[in-house]
């Protein structure tokens, strides 16, 4: 199994050319094809009772359907149906028909001349009412002229605000932080909760200004490694302000806490103005993804995230997608659903965004409790009629959408508003969420400051907790509301403004189920060993063991500073040592930790997981070694993680190692046995980026930085050595034309290459003593010694090594490697052997003929 994962194993056990090593593997799909038939559209519902103005139909997208006509009886007969209305979009409003009267709607898809046969037919009744009060239910929101609501592009935006691959780590959607479940904002989100915990602005945990908010993305870098957060380590960081709802957010002219997602949309690259008005939420849709905090590495672009998703399979992290939604994917490509609801398969930002905006304005909850008491269809309850007398209302969104300083904490603390603006008459100020759903959405402010609905309403009626110039004392000031009062105000805000099928999850609230929230996240398990400072190292793993994940990362925290460190995965749990195993079926990577000091010692490593099929419902398991001469042994160990791979292949559409930065970084694990220093990074991915979009310059640049690392000293003196090695001392294997296995080469090749990286001080000093450790070693391992008895003169001994090595070396060579053994007869002198197998390993003639061999 580990022979697909490591492509040196081409390079040293077949000897073949490195051209290999740069052709594609994987070759993508083609565009879809032209649609020739459309199926029936699938669970169509009718609203029954829920207004007394109209009747809400809604069904599945299907695929390839541009437009859906709806129909009409009163009884349950299509043939004698009549025609309503059509639409691009997914619901429909039947105005026309009697209240009181139940009426059966069917509903068919089309694309020109291509039609669908009928839906399943569904009753639905208009209620008998009327809107009574000065505040209307709730309409559907309004849409920008340039990106009008279709059922295509709403599908295609709903299956990418729930992909966790639009992250960088592959662990953050932007549907992480927007649970309906909690009235769209974030369930993480709990006050006193360590990991959903940020440090405010004094930087301190367990202060009155810690923020309650969203856990986002790992410290990451663009080569898929870990950076240790000074505040968050390698835990998840967390936002700085609690997410707002994404229900009903499409009735808001700017987003946002701080309203910096404007009413005009711009591209993201070249800032061309796309909607002039009415763009708020394709223009929110631009931060999350670019947030080093919150789904992005450093310096992420909008160029990044375009390419990733062009090169996912949709949602192919979900462990379980609604039905409607995964026929209408029906195992296609990223770019063929851009196909489908844009005219063309490019996927550009402009689109993503548009694509996301357009299913966040289908999500508005106007079934409440509230929206039927105002139709007089159902009236509210006693303590909601009471509190609803109470609460002073801002229209049937429940917000003014504007900006108040309201003294939830020192206005300083969050300057708000002021961040986008500069006046400072806006310090300290935030947007006013709408009240709907509220019930569901703790903690609550912008800050998480109170868990409870009750401790809300205590916070108003004692006329808010601090004081600043801006505050409106209107409206904030003591309220002097009995204790029933308050009461019957938290059984209005919780009962008669939630929407059932928010609280549901139901259609069109519903989602797929999260990776993050599945038990496809890697477990920790066990117990490790203590090391320097009684520290157990600490992994962490919490990617995706994804099928093809071209970068699967692993790290270890709480170790010694300093020290080597090895990941060994394997199908068995490869133990809590002393020994460090030699082998693993998985993956076996050697690194030298960050840091200085017990328990300051880091680290990561990012894996290629391949793109085979074998490898699926595999587990294996993994831990950290690390050599620290503390722990008992000499090594400490962190607990074991273990994770199944899992994934379909046939979705895999590219070749993860077509990816620049991932073609480099195995270009390191594979030659040089480690992970890339940063500059040796940039400049070897710069070689071939600079090629830009030319094929000829991009395929030579891959095939030249390949054979550069085959080149390099890093490698000659250590992987290809250890090669020598074994070709000196037993020939090449019977019937295989090389002289070790990988499972002998990897650890071995670990070894001689550990701790070496060439231009940092010292480095021949460590290579040279690895050398002499290795050779030391090796001429004492059963498998050579078997061969070579202590017995043998030293003329035998050095001619069967030569032997071995099919070079006849010079008089001077010869004489050489048999004067290490001095006046001895026999070869008991272990160093002395040791010494004689270098000199014939690094005999100038093998090296050449076995270079040219490759």
């Amino acid at each position: 199994m580990q022979t697909t994962i490591k492509l040196s194993v081409i390079w040293l056990l077949l000897l073949i050319s490195i051209l290999i090593f740069s052709n594609h593997l994987l070759t993508g799909s083609g565009a879809e094809g032209q649609t020739t038939s459309l199926a029936a559209p699938a669970e169509v519902a009718a609203s029954d009772n829920a207004y007394s103005t109209k009747v809400g139909i809604s069904w599945d997208t299907v695929r390839g359907a541009t437009l859906y006509r709806i129909f009409r009886n009163t009884t349950n007969d299509s043939t004698t149906a009549i025609v309503i209305g059509t639409t691009p979009e997914g619901t429909f409003f039947d105005t026309t028909g009697a209240a009181g009267q139940t009426f059966f709607y069917w509903v068919r898809a089309e694309n020109g001349s291509i039609v669908s046969p009928l839906s399943t037919a569904d009753p639905g009744t208009r209620a008998n009412g009327a809107i009574n009060g000065p505040i209307p239910p709730l309409s559907p929101p309004p849409q920008p002229v340039g990106n009008p609501v279709t059922a295509t592009k709403a599908y295609l935006g709903k299956t990418l605000f729930w992909d966790e691959q639009l992250s960088s780590t592959r662990t953050v959607a932007c549907g992480t932080c927007h649970f309906a479940s909690n009235g769209g904002s974030d369930s993480r989100a709990i006050v006193g909760n360590t990991r959903s915990r940020n440090p405010g602005a004094d930087g301190v945990f367990g202060t009155a200004d810690d923020v309650f908010a969203s856990p986002g993305v790992i410290s990451n870098n663009s080569d898929g490694t870990y950076t240790l957060s000074p505040v968050y380590g390698f835990h998840e960081q967390v936002t700085g302000r609690k997410s707002r709802s994404y229900i009903d957010a499409g009735f808001s002219p700017v987003l946002f806490w701080d309203g910096r997602a404007s009413v005009t949309f711009t591209d993201p690259i070249g800032g061309a103005v796309v909607l002039p008005i009415g763009g708020a939420l394709e223009s929110q849709v631009l931060g999350p993804p670019v947030s080093s905090t919150e789904m992005a590495t450093a310096n992420r672009t909008w160029v990044d995230v375009a390419s990733r998703v062009a090169n996912s399979s949709p949602l192919a992290l979900s462990p379980s997608v609604p039905a409607g939604l995964r026929d209408w994917l029906g195992g296609r490509s990223y770019p063929e659903l851009f196909q489908e609801a844009f005219g063309s398969s490019e996927v550009t930002p402009v689109r993503i965004a548009e694509a996301i905006a357009t299913f966040e304005r289908t999500l508005y909850s106007d079934r409440t409790a509230f929206d039927l008491s105002v139709q007089q269809i159902t009236p509210l309850g006693a303590a909601e009629t009471r509190g609803q007398g109470i609460f002073s209302t801002a229209g049937s969104l429940f917000s003014d959408n504007a900006f108040h300083n309201i003294g939830v904490r020192p206005q300083t603390e969050d300057t708000g508003r002021f961040q986008v603006t500069g006046n400072a008459n806006n310090i300290g100020e935030f947007r006013t969420p709408s009240l709907r759903n509220v019930g569901l959405r703790g903690p609550y402010f912008h800050d998480g400051h109170f868990q409870t609905l009750e401790e809300v309403v205590a916070f108003y009626n004692r006329g808010g907790d601090f004081d600043a110039p801006n505050i409106n004392h209107n409206l904030i000031r003591p309220l002097g509301l009995s204790p029933q009062q308050q009461s019957d105000l938290v059984a209005f805000l919780r009962n008669a403004l939630s929407d059932p099928r928010v609280v549901a999850g139901t259609a069109p609230f519903d989602r797929p189920t999260l990776y993050s929230e599945s038990n496809r996240v890697p477990q920790i398990t066990g117990s490790g060993t203590q090391g320097a400072g009684g520290n157990i190292p600490q992994a962490t793993a919490i990617e995706p063991p994804l099928v093809g994940n071209p970068s699967f990362t692993l790290a270890v925290s709480n170790a010694l500073g300093g020290a080597q460190a090895v990941l060994v995965i394997d199908s068995n749990d490869p133990g809590t040592g002393p020994s460090i195993p030699a082998t693993a079926s998985f993956a076996r990577i050697s690194l030298t930790l960050s840091g200085s000091g017990a328990g300051q010692g880091f680290g990561s490593a990012s894996l290629l997981v391949p793109a085979n099929s074998v490898l699926v419902g595999s587990t294996f398991f993994g831990r950290w070694f690390v050599k620290d001469a503390s722990a008992a042994g000499g090594v400490a160990v962190s607990p074991a993680f273990k994770f199944t791979v899992f994934g379909d292949t046939s979705s895999i559409t590219t070749n993860a190692i077509d990816d620049t930065n991932t073609f480099v970084v195995q270009n390191y694990r594979d030659f040089l046995n480690r992970e890339p220093d940063t500059s040796g990074l940039a400049f070897w991915s710069n070689q071939i980026t600079q090629c830009g979009t030319n094929a000829a310059c991009l395929e030579a640049a891959r095939v030249n930085t390949s054979g550069a690392f085959f080149l390099s000293i890093e490698f000659q003196e250590s992987g290809y050595l250890v090669y020598r090695f074994y070709k000196s001392a037993f020939g090449n294997l019977a019937g295989e034309p090389v002289p070790v296995r990988f499972s002998d080469f990897l650890p071995d090749a670990q070894q001689v290459g550990q701790g070496v990286i060439v231009t940092q001080t010292g480095w021949q000093t460590v290579l040279e003593n690895n050398k002499q450790a290795y050779a030391n070693a090796f001429v004492q391992r059963s498998q050579f010694t078997s061969v070579y008895s202590t017995s043998m003169t030293p003329d035998v001994f050095v001619d069967t090594l030569f032997g071995h090595a099919g070079v006849r070396p010079s008089s001077t060579d010869r004489s050489a490697a048999i004067a290490e053994f001095g006046a001895a007869t026999n070869t008991t002198d272990t160093a002395a052997r040791a010494r004689a197998l270098r000199r014939v390993a690094e005999n100038s003639t093998l090296v050449q003929q076995e270079f040219n061999r490759a």
